[in-house]
C-alpha cells in the first residue's frame, strides 16, 4: 500500500466536510472492496473517512409499509433481522449469499449500493424492489441512481444514509455464484409490487439492468413458462474466462425461471 490519513468521524456533518476538503478522500464503511482496491494500487486515496461506526447510519425499521435499513448495516444483520424475513424475505435471502462469514460481518448495504460492482446482489434488489436511496441531500428513485459500471447518481461529496424498500406483495432472488469469488455471475430479482411485475438483473452485464421483455410476460402470467422464448439482448454482456455472453443470458433466463418458482412457491 502507500501512506494515507485515516480519520474516524464523529457525525455525517464532519464526513461530508472532509469529503468536501479533500477531493480525493475516500469513505470507509466494511471496506470490502476500497481495501482490496487499494492493496492492488487501483485506487490511492488521500484520506479514508471512517463512518461505520456511525450510529445514525445503522438500523432495520419497518415504517408505514416500507423497510428502512440504515447505510452501514452489515449483511449479516440484513440476513438475520426477523423485520427483514417478515418484510421482505428474498432481500435476507439475498443478503444471505453475499461473500463469505468475515465479508458478511463486516460488508455494508450501503457501501455496496454506493460502489454498484457490476456483479453485486443488492443493486438487483434495490432496482428490482424500485428502492429509494436516501443520502445527506436528497431522496434517488433507483431507476435513476443505477448509471451503468461502478457509476450512480451520487455527487462526489453525497453520502447514502439508508435505504428505503416498498415492501411487495412477494418477491424472489435466484443467483448462479462465482465459485471462488461468490460474486454473481447472473442473478436475477422478481418482485412483484404495488405499481407491477419488476424484474431487475446483475452479473450479466455491465451493470444492473432491468428486463423489461420479462415484466410484460409476468405481468399477464406469473409463471416459469411465461419467459420461454423472451428476447435478452446480450451483445454487452460481459465475457470472460469463466463464461462467454451467451452463456450468461443462459443463465439470466435460467435464474429468472428459479425465481419466479421460488415466488409461486410462497417466498416473499
Amino acid at each position: 500500500m502507500y501512506s494515507f490519513n485515516y480519520v474516524k468521524v464523529k457525525s455525517l456533518k464532519e464526513a461530508g466536510e472532509l469529503l468536501a476538503a479533500h477531493p480525493d478522500a475516500k469513505l470507509l464503511g466494511g471496506g470490502m472492496t476500497l481495501l482490496p482496491t487499494m492493496k492492488a494500487r487501483l485506487a490511492q486515496p488521500s484520506h479514508l473517512i471512517d463512518i461505520g461506526g456511525l450510529a445514525e447510519l445503522t438500523g432495520i425499521a419497518e415504517k408505514a409499509g416500507r423497510l428502512v435499513i440504515g447505510a452501514a448495516t452489515r449483511h449479516h444483520d440484513v440476513a438475520c433481522s426477523g423485520v427483514v424475513k417478515k418484510a421482505i424475505a428474498a432481500l435476507a435471502y439475498l443478503a444471505s449469499l453475499i461473500g463469505d462469514p468475515q465479508v458478511r460481518n463486516l460488508g455494508t448495504l450501503g457501501g455496496s449500493v454506493a460502489n454498484n460492482d457490476p456483479a453485486a446482489d443488492y443493486p438487483a434488489a434495490v432496482l428490482g424492489l424500485g428502492a429509494t436511496v436516501i443520502t445527506t441531500r436528497r431522496e434517488i428513485a433507483a431507476d435513476d441512481y443505477f448509471q451503468g459500471m461502478f457509476a450512480t447518481a451520487l455527487e462526489p461529496d453525497e453520502i447514502v444514509t439508508r435505504l428505503s424498500f416498498p415492501i411487495p406483495k412477494r418477491a424472489a432472488y435466484a443467483k448462479f455464484p462465482h465459485p471462488a469469488s461468490g460474486y454473481a455471475m447472473a442473478a436475477v430479482f422478481v418482485a412483484d409490487t404495488a405499481d407491477g411485475v419488476r424484474v431487475a438483473v446483475t452479473g450479466a452485464g455491465p451493470g444492473v439492468f432491468r428486463w423489461p421483455e420479462a415484466e410484460a410476460a409476468l405481468t399477464k402470467k406469473m409463471s416459469a413458462a411465461a419467459l420461454d422464448g423472451l428476447n435478452l439482448a446480450d451483445d454487452d454482456f460481459n465475457e470472460d474466462m469463466h463464461a462467454p455472453r451467451e452463456y450468461r443470458a443462459n443463465l439470466v433466463r435460467v435464474m429468472a425461471k428459479r425465481a419466479v418458482t421460488a415466488l409461486q412457491s410462497g417466498n416473499k
